[in-house]
């Protein structure tokens, strides 16, 4: 089946995206510079975990609409789904988004459409216009270029990549109103038209936004354990006001959005950003003020029973009931109160990942059992049915334990 479709990058997000597409009977071409992931695809099967995913990827790849590659093939439409790492202090990395652009550039032909929907600094779909009109210049004005950010939850991504609106900012009309015809084939949501410049302030804009508030939320966390208050019965009763909505606080802030994109931001306009920025240090503190409180309370366990404590960190993902492990502050804080364990047993649990490259991970009831300390840094459904004990330590950062 030739396909219509070319994406570059098969992973949280271009592979539910591919699915969807395929799904729509639309034959799709994947790219993943991974061949075992590659390979894991056209076996019909997943290599991230997300809910209904499998059931899409094997349904598509049956019907074969769906075959995944090491390199692209021409198509009509091409899709750039890869990450944007940082370089430097923070400054974004848009070397992956240039490389997978350079690969199509051979293959593009009048009439197709390129689209990025990796998060990228403003003005990253218009260098890219910019490398491709250099190396093929006879494809100005004959070629369609866009930016259309994606805005799921991990979790929830196939019913969000359908019902979720979108943002699509075409280099000039033509480009804009060809990819809303494209999108218009399987999203459900309603599109917003606009250019790509907006599109690509747009991504950065909504995940700041959400920084800033968390922020708000660590920041009140942190008074109220200076002044005895629950910051969670706090909350509580501070969102019973009509027009006031605080956020639950945490260890910190991960995934690769809303620990990531202010910095987008923040490194082209430094000056004028100055809220953006210190909501990112409120956030990165807290990481640092969650693991001192777990080695202040295993310090303090010593001197008391004269022996160093056995400690479960509950917890690696950056959110709940995922298996995304991305900018995740919870491993920040593990490796830092790992690297002072000293002769105490420390248990690491993450119940969505099998195997960990560097902890060696343990079965959460097992953890609880037998740890004296339990900080709890990611509130995931196995951790909120267990039984405590009246002697244990438990540091709950993130409101398991509250019953409010």
């Amino acid at each position: 089946m030739e396909p219509k479709v070319v994406t570059i990058g098969l992973g949280y997000i271009g592979l539910p995206t591919s699915a969807l597409i395929a799904n729509n009977h639309i034959a799709v071409h994947g790219v993943d510079i991974s061949k075992h992931v590659v390979d894991t695809i056209n076996a019909g099967k997943i290599h991230i975990v997300e809910p209904e995913l499998d059931e899409a990827v094997a349904k598509a790849v049956k019907a074969g609409y769906l075959r995944a590659d090491v390199t692209p093939v021409t198509a009509d439409t091409y899709l750039v789904v890869v990450p944007t790492p940082f370089k430097g202090n923070h400054e974004p990395d848009i070397s992956y988004v240039q490389a997978a652009t350079e690969v199509i550039i051979p293959l593009l032909k009048e009439g197709d459409l390129y689209i990025i929907e990796s998060t990228s600094p403003v003005g990253t779909t218009e260098k890219m216009m910019d490398l491709i009109f250099l190396r093929r210049p006879e494809l100005v004005d004959k070629i369609f270029l866009a930016y259309c950010p994606e805005r799921v939850l991990p979790g929830n991504v196939m019913y969000e990549l359908v019902h979720n609106d979108r943002v699509i900012g075409g280099i000039n009309e033509s480009s804009t109103q060809k990819a809303l015809a494209f999108y218009g084939q399987f999203v459900k949501g309603e599109l917003h038209p606009t250019n790509a410049r907006t599109a690509e302030m747009c991504k950065l804009t909504e995940n700041s936004s959400r920084d800033v508030q968390i922020a708000f939320a660590n920041e009140l966390s942190l008074i109220c354990d200076k002044a005895g208050i629950n910051v969670w019965e706090l909350i509580n009763l501070a969102n019973k006001h009509p027009r006031v909505n605080i956020l639950q606080p945490g260890c910190g802030v991960g995934g690769h959005c809303i620990a990531v994109d202010p910095y987008f931001i923040t490194a082209d306009f430094p000056m004028e950003s100055r809220i953006i920025a210190q909501a990112r240090e409120t956030n990165n503190y807290k990481s640092f003020w969650c693991a001192e409180k777990v080695k202040n309370a295993r310090l303090e366990f010593e001197l008391k029973n004269g022996c160093q404590p056995s400690i479960a960190i509950m917890g690696l993902a950056f959110k709940p009931n995922i298996d995304d492990l991305r900018e995740s502050p919870a491993i920040y804080i593990a490796e830092r109160v790992l690297q002072d364990s000293g002769d105490g047993d420390m248990y690491i649990v993450e119940p969505n990942v099998q195997e960990h490259k560097i902890f060696k991970l343990t079965n959460y009831q097992y953890a609880v059992e037998k740890a004296d300390i339990v900080a709890i840094l990611v509130a995931h459904n196995e951790f909120k049915t267990l039984q405590y004990r009246k002697n244990q330590i438990v540091l709950d950062f993130c409101g398991v334990t509250c019953n409010i």
